[in-house]
């Protein structure tokens, strides 16, 4: 009751601080882009107010952003779904009494290191060597290289850090449990399936949550592995935005309505995603 008491009493103090960050840092900045997504505007002071039209901008003027926020949707189902069962198979075959686990635990994990640029246009070389060599094409020449090069970039850069997360479900499995299910005879997929999966239902939120995030935010790798080639068709709605503010001219008011757009369409996404996974974790 008194340590309730001297809690209650030093709460604010402790809270202070952090809650003003969050309100400077986060809050504000998001207010200021809510309202200057509805103007018209050059800097932050200089700005007139013309309600929905960038709204109606960003959808009709042309079907670039339509067109992004589509690809990143398929990008993210795609990327979301390869990023997790490979992670998971690799944390399986990890969690075995075998020699040298950790030593493959940590190259898996060192992609994770490595920024979204420099792996970009790594991976473009790479590619574009490939496509050279057996097709006499590059990444430009298909929307589909571009995707598929995006999908494989971010599954080699993303699959270490979910498998770091699913080893540490999978070694917090009671041993009684495990054991209990091998004296009733359970082969390896019943078990898995049973046992295993339900078992770690929380690390299946946390990387389901931070891939679908991770993937729909895409932007430097992007940007570096193919820019949108060909005409816009490989371009996810981050970098759309970006061209959008920066590199249209009086269109930073519409490049604003569309990262509102962006915000909302992402917190919907996370939002029924983590619903989801949670009541299966709760049914687990």
């Amino acid at each position: 009751m008194q340590v309730s008491k001297y809690l209650r009493k030093w709460f604010p103090l402790f809270a202070l601080p952090t809650t003003l960050a969050f309100i400077l840092a986060f809050v504000v900045p998001f207010a200021m882009g809510l309202y200057l997504s509805f103007t018209k505007f050059t800097t932050v002071t200089n700005s007139q107010w013309v309600g929905v039209s960038n709204y109606v901008q960003a959808f009709s003027e042309n079907k670039d952003f339509l067109n992004a926020l589509w690809f990143s949707l398929r990008f993210t189902v795609v990327s979301a779904i390869l990023v997790n069962v490979l992670a998971f198979a690799l944390a399986l075959a990890l969690t075995r009494a075998l020699k040298g686990t950790n030593v493959f635990r940590a190259i898996f994990f060192l992609p994770n290191l490595i920024g979204g640029i420099v792996l970009g246009y790594v991976w473009q070389l790479l590619i574009n060597a490939l496509l050279g060599k057996f097709f006499s094409q590059d990444l430009t020449y298909d929307s589909a290289y571009g995707f598929w090069g995006l999908v494989i970039l971010v599954n080699w850069q993303m699959i270490g850090y979910m498998m770091v997360i699913y080893i540490a479900g999978i070694q917090n499995i009671s041993a009684d449990v495990i054991e209990a299910a091998d004296i009733d005879g359970a082969s390896f997929w019943p078990k898995l399936i049973h046992v295993t999966i339900p078992m770690v239902a929380s690390s299946v939120t946390i990387c389901v949550f931070l891939t679908v995030a991770n993937c729909l935010k895409l932007f430097d790798q992007n940007l570096a592995l193919t820019a949108g080639a060909p005409q816009n068709q490989t371009e996810g709605l981050a970098l759309n935005i970006f061209r959008t503010f920066y590199l249209i001219r009086n269109h930073q008011g519409v490049g604003q309505a569309k990262a509102v757009i962006f915000f909302v369409f992402v917190a919907v996404i996370a939002f029924l995603q983590l619903r989801a996974t949670r009541s299966k974790e709760l049914d687990g």
